[in-house]
């Protein structure tokens, strides 16, 4: 089978597509076709080298976490699917065995990780995080789901974001961002985001934003977020500066969710504005298999229509990350083996 590797650690000029053996389906596993597989700045810090998680010794090197497509086969102990079901993959990574396996929330576990292995025309999975995909649920758009819409997802359900609400979305534009937009809008909540582009919030604007920002400096950011009203919540992967900007702007009470560092891997918090304001700085990541299946439903419905920028065959991965890394998309990118 084909595969588009990682084979140097250099941005998208390291990416190759190779041969690899087809896999087989082990006890418990599952080997899934893949039709779909959507990319994330995960992948690309694995790409640019700013990831701990792989180096050179790892070469070559398949990511994608966003698999959906066909059950070929299924190994030995599997019942929960067979071959020809259409499916979409749950990327997280569980031991199963401590405390938040046990108790929950699975994204807690105390030895998470992610899947990786769908940027190839076949896919070995643990079978029992695969999510059935409704009649009418494309692969593309399915792939679209779980990461960036299950992270999102997890935050709003963090800040506990309901009907009225504001939500301040900075980088708008982004996977996470417009994601945030689209289901900020679903639960009945208004949003304000920011982006440096005009052209890309006029298409944010057509998927839900209520309020736009055409700014990068945090100062002018907060002066028109204040004349918007007082976020409840702030959903936050951009990280650096703007976990500071997300604090100041935010209400008394108020609660920032995190999931990223884009902008960079340290903020300056305001301590006394954290307590006399009663106000919550949270960190998460990814989601849960429940909050995928959820999602899929809201899908199906026609209530949740994820934002697809542009889809790629195999061979032009690399372009797919040479777009994502030149901040050329709004919404997913998305590889079809």
């Amino acid at each position: 089978m084909r595969a588009a590797a990682f084979t140097e650690l250099i941005g998208p000029d390291g990416v190759s597509v190779i041969d690899r053996e087809t896999p087989a389906a082990g006890p418990g596993e599952a080997v899934v076709d893949v039709e779909a597989c959507a990319i994330n700045h995960h992948d690309l810090w694995i790409l640019e080298g700013d990831s701990a998680m792989v180096d050179a010794d790892d070469l070559p090197f398949v990511t994608g976490l966003d698999v959906a497509g066909t059950v070929r086969e299924v190994g030995d102990g599997v019942s929960n699917v067979e071959a020809g079901d259409r499916v979409v993959l749950c990327p997280n990574e569980t031991c199963g065995t401590c405390r938040f396996c046990r108790e929950g929330p699975e994204n807690m576990c105390e030895n998470f990780s992610l899947y990786h292995g769908g940027l190839a025309e076949a896919a070995r999975v643990e079978a029992d995080r695969l999510v059935a995909l409704p009649d009418g649920v494309d692969a593309a758009t399915a792939a679209a789901v779980p990461t960036a819409y299950v992270t999102a997802f997890h935050m709003l359900r963090r800040a506990d974001v309901g009907p009225g609400d504001l939500v301040f979305v900075p980088g708008a534009t982004g996977g996470v961002g417009v994601a945030t937009v689209q289901l900020a809008d679903v639960l009945g909540a208004r949003t304000v985001g920011t982006s440096s582009s005009a052209s890309k919030l006029d298409r944010v604007r057509e998927l839900g934003l209520d309020h736009g920002i055409q700014a990068t400096d945090t100062e002018e950011i907060r002066e028109r977020v204040a004349e918007v009203g007082t976020p409840d919540a702030v959903i936050n992967h951009l990280g650096g500066e703007y976990t500071e900007l997300g604090q100041r702007v935010m209400r008394r009470g108020g609660t920032m969710v995190v999931c990223g560092r884009t902008a960079g891997d340290t903020s300056t918090v305001d301590v006394a504005d954290l307590f006399l304001g009663h106000k919550r700085v949270v960190g998460s990541t990814m989601g849960t298999q429940d909050d995928l299946r959820r999602l899929v439903d809201l899908v199906a419905a026609g209530d949740l229509e994820p934002e697809i920028d542009e889809t790629y065959p195999l061979a032009e991965t690399a372009d797919a990350f040479a777009a994502m890394r030149d901040r050329e998309s709004v919404g997913k990118l998305v590889v079809e083996p």
